[in-house]
């Protein structure tokens, strides 16, 4: 075969115009309350055989190998852009979900598609398996805007990055045909040794990456960004090898090297979230050519209709009710909990495998996933500010008259704070030295009216006004929660003492 390089340089051309497109689609489909997975795999369906520009693409097995690999670079980046503190208190949950509601959620979506659709048990248990995970990708692209208190989105967080592992093991040992010839014992025992170590090899790898790299004195700033990646992939490669589960190893070595005192941290996770979104274009692109359109019919949507609603309304609530066994929740969390398992790339990639094992009916499996994930996103992504509304979720430690972003200043171990006052904040009015911040934390600079000024402890705060306030790592938390104890008391504040454990949730 000749090298081509007008070909080579038309794919560049093609590349960068597409991915330049679904870079800004984000806006829109943030505006929206959409995740931007829809899309991306709108675009891949426009490029596909069914669009005009007609590029033919039915390599399963290739889709199966590259969808792989950004799965394993989005959960890296959760894994590094992941605050352990934040995940610790719902963690508990968090493995429930990924193991029970994962059992659950297979055993209904099971039964119920074997009986309502008439599926053989074996691509009815492959549909459940394939369709139990939820994806980060699309869960936080709607949470963003969504305010939640850290109880929830912490469960969520923890849910979507450990549950991938379970269903890739148990999708793949269906559609290479051990799990007919083992029992359910011998099957559960493999999901669970290959879970363990997958996890044992990722704290390895991870607290030995940490070491490492807190001692290596690297020449260029840029090269720790790609060193702390490497570190997880190796863990990935390692587990890989013992045949253990790579996306545990992978997911957690990077939350172990994302929560150490690394050089460079804001370059790694600023490296990490950018190589993610290039992985997750590709992603979502390559899985909407692999759709072939002229395959859907009337059957396929009302078998993707069907499946849709015995996990959304079935599966999905009695899952997540069973996980809580382990840390029981309130109604209206579960309840919040159970609406925000949207389904995203994660089940269409693993539709993948039975394409890639030809396995009998995998086309079908994989058109009524493909459809199943674009109807039900656009039902639930839009509906979970309502939703979240309605339950009586929406975080009381993130009151609307306060904003707080932090920006990390590794060399003095210490966080930068940009708090922006609202109209609404009982904070205006208050005095500089009325705030009583942690020791060691204080206001460096008031932006107000386009102009900078270095507060006093008699400068009276206004709304409107843009805060810098440098606080030590450690205080962070404490800070945060005194500005919103201020924001939402005003000077009674000074009487009240420290928050609420309830309030900072």
């Amino acid at each position: 075969m000749t090298f081509d390089v007008h070909q080579l340089d038309v794919f560049v051309l093609v590349g960068a115009v597409v991915t330049l497109a679904a870079i800004l689609a984000v806006r829109i489909s943030a505006g929206a309350g959409l995740p931007s997975l829809l899309i991306y795999l709108l675009i891949g369906v426009l490029l596909g055989e069914g669009g005009p520009f007609a590029i033919p693409f039915e390599d399963a097995q290739l889709a199966h190998a590259l969808g792989f690999g950004a799965l394993a670079i989005i959960l890296a980046e959760g894994g590094l852009t992941t605050d352990w503190r934040e995940m610790r208190p719902s963690i508990r949950l968090g493995v429930s979900l990924a193991t029970i509601g994962v059992a659950v959620s297979v055993a209904l979506v099971a039964v119920g598609t074997h009986y309502l659709l008439g599926l053989p048990w074996e691509l009815a248990i492959l549909l459940g398996a394939i369709c139990s995970p939820t994806d980060a990708a699309a869960v936080f692209s709607v949470l963003r805007v969504v305010p939640l208190p850290k109880r929830l989105t912490g469960v969520l967080e923890a849910e979507s990055g450990l549950n991938d592992a379970p269903t890739v093991v148990l999708v793949g040992i269906i559609s290479t045909g051990v799990a007919a010839e083992a029992g359910v014992l011998e099957v559960a025992g493999t999901i669970v040794f290959e879970l363990l170590v997958g996890g044992l090899i990722g704290v390895g790898c991870g607290l030995a990456g940490a070491w490492i790299m807190s001692r290596a004195a690297l020449p260029s700033s840029g090269l720790y960004p790609i060193a702390v990646l490497c570190l997880a992939f190796m863990a990935y490669g390692l587990a890989s090898a013992a045949h253990a589960s790579g996306f545990a190893a992978i997911y957690v070595a990077a939350l172990i090297l994302g929560n150490s005192e690394l050089p460079h941290r804001v370059a790694t996770r600023s490296f990490a979230e950018g190589v993610a979104w290039l992985a997750q274009i590709g992603l979502f692109v390559m899985l909407g050519l692999l759709l072939s359109p002229g395959r859907i019919d009337l059957t396929t949507v009302v078998q993707a209709l069907v499946t849709g609603l015995v996990l959304t309304v079935v599966a999905r609530p009695l899952s997540v009710l069973a996980s809580s066994i382990v840390q029981p929740m309130v109604l209206r969390d579960l309840g919040f909990i159970s609406w925000a398992g949207l389904r995203g790339a994660v089940p269409i990639v693993l539709a993948t495998i039975p394409l890639a094992e030809g396995v009998d009916g995998a086309d079908d499996l994989f058109d009524i996933v493909f459809v199943m994930v674009v109807v039900y996103t656009l039902l639930t992504g839009p509906t979970l500010p309502w939703v979240a509304r309605l339950l009586g979720v929406a975080s009381r430690s993130e009151p609307r008259g306060l904003d707080v972003e932090a920006a990390p200043l590794d060399r003095v171990a210490a966080d930068l704070l940009q708090v922006t006052i609202a109209p609404t904040s009982k904070m205006h009015g208050v005095e500089v030295g009325e705030l009583r911040l942690p020791q060691g934390a204080s206001v460096s600079l008031v932006i107000r009216g386009g102009s900078s000024l270095v507060p006093e402890r008699r400068t009276v705060l206004r709304a409107g006004d843009d805060l810098l306030v440098v606080t030590p790592r450690k205080q962070r938390e404490a800070t945060e929660a005194r500005l919103r104890q201020v924001s939402q008391n005003g000077r009674l504040a000074q009487w009240l003492g420290n928050p609420s454990k309830h309030d900072r949730e």
